[in-house]
């Protein structure tokens, strides 16, 4: 037995719980009496009960425009970002190949325009079912996919599926995860949270992977977030930054334990930046410090903030102004008081790329430097796929360490989440960079 065929229940109505518990033990009767000579025992799951809310929205806008004609998955692949690029072109926005809080407004309002028969989608959507190898394998665990639909609400619909990609050894036994998916409007949706989390199996850790910009507002994610033991975010998608970052301390304030799998990425960074200083003559002028440069790569500040919270918070600088002055680089400055009252002066600036990246916002460059003259301190580092050039440009380059930083081997979300559910509990260092760096949002 390697998986099951899906099994659907299309009806125009929402679907109930006893309806998708009957599936799935059928699913699991039918390969029990079909197994014949083999002994292999499939374990359900066992390990924990995750909820993936997966909207996608931008592809589904893009289909019903007529930009994309390929499957709705939430991959960002090859098509979509040829689609993006086309639909930029056509509304005259900067091509990039990825959906900004513009462009996603602007896909937002033309389809609303469509007469109420063209915006029915028609594209396959296959939400729910591309995180097998990436999350199940080594897990026997239980994930339930809300797809959010557009256009009429016809009731919420389940697909249900088993699937066992790991043999072990012995053959006597398969690894399987158990895959529910339901699909609807978001105000169907919001019907069925009761559901939804009575789906979560008992006694089981319980995650919520949201897909989305958090919404404390909406009932849905108030009522995931309050059920789960972790919260899983991407805050490299955020639409607005500077105002979810304080959302995301907000709930952290109200006890939710949250992962943000953007702040993984920094982890390079950072592990660079502290060994900069591990020589004990460099580690005596930490205290000179009393400028630093982020360069980020222009459409999201979220990195840049985090690690500007991040170091703030081991040298206990302290927050004292935030301005941001815009022009092409939408510069933003940080002013902070350090223990020693020496003034330091944080400056974020945001770099047009000529080949975006798939992660919006990826640190390009860092530079920490010192007014006094005779310091050791003067730090360099930058993306491998940038170069040195702009930071070596603002001066003192020959006295300064220099370093590349080479990005994470795979930044994908799918796979930071596999690492994320290996390594889950509270997250300290994260949690005090965070609040950092919402004191620092809350002078603006």
């Amino acid at each position: 037995m390697k998986s099951t065929p899906l099994v659907a229940l299309q009806k125009p109505k929402d679907i109930s719980l006893n309806e998708i518990e009957e599936e799935l033990n059928g699913i699991w009767l039918s390969q029990a009496a079909g197994s014949g000579k083999t002994t292999a025992v499939a374990t359900r799951a066992a390990t924990f009960s995750m909820v993936i809310y997966e909207p996608e929205e931008f592809q589904q806008l893009l289909a019903g425009l007529g930009f994309f004609s390929g499957q709705i998955d939430g991959i960002h692949g090859t098509e979509t970002r040829e689609a993006i690029k086309e639909a930029q072109k056509t509304y005259g926005f900067s091509i990039t190949g990825r959906v900004d809080s513009h462009t996603l407004a602007k896909l937002r309002e033309e389809f609303a325009k469509l007469p109420s028969d063209r915006q029915k989608i028609s594209n396959l959507d296959g939400r729910g079912f591309s995180i097998s190898e990436a999350i199940a394998a080594q897990n026997p665990c239980r994930i339930i996919t809300l797809c959010p639909t557009m256009g009429e609400d016809t009731g919420v619909t389940a697909q249900v599926s088993a699937y066992c990609p790991i043999q072990q050894k012995s053959e006597e036994s398969l690894i399987c995860a158990e895959y529910i998916t339901l699909r609807g409007t978001k105000e169907a949706l919001e019907r069925v949270d009761d559901i939804v989390e009575s789906l979560l199996i008992p006694d089981l850790p319980k995650f919520v992977w949201w897909k989305a910009t958090p919404n404390p507002e909406q009932d849905l994610f108030k009522r995931l977030s309050g059920c789960s033991n972790c919260l899983i975010v991407d805050s490299c998608y955020f639409s607005d930054p500077e105002s979810e970052l304080l959302k995301m301390q907000e709930l952290i304030e109200q006890e939710t334990y949250i992962a943000d799998l953007n702040w993984h990425r920094l982890a390079p960074w950072q592990e660079l930046s502290a060994a900069a200083f591990d020589p004990p003559e460099r580690r005596m002028s930490l205290g000179e410090i009393d400028n630093v440069a982020i360069d980020y790569e222009k459409g999201n500040a979220t990195q840049a903030l985090m690690f500007l919270g991040w170091y703030a918070s081991r040298l206990d600088w302290k927050p004292i102004s935030f301005t941001s002055e815009g022009g092409d680089y939408d510069l933003k400055y940080v002013k902070f008081k350090a223990p020693n009252d020496k003034e330091v002066v944080a400056e974020l600036a945001a770099i047009p790329a000529a080949d975006y990246g798939e992660i919006p916002g990826d640190l390009v460059g860092l530079r920490l430097t010192s007014s006094n003259p005779n310091a050791n301190c003067c730090t360099i580092l930058c993306s491998e796929t940038t170069g040195c050039m702009r930071m070596e440009a603002g001066g003192s380059a020959q006295s300064c360490r220099t370093e590349q930083v080479t990005a994470t081997s795979d930044q994908k979300a799918e796979s930071l989440m596999t690492q994320q559910l290996q390594r889950w509990g509270r997250d300290v260092l994260y949690e005090e960079s965070l609040a950092l760096t919402a004191k620092i949002l809350q002078l603006r």
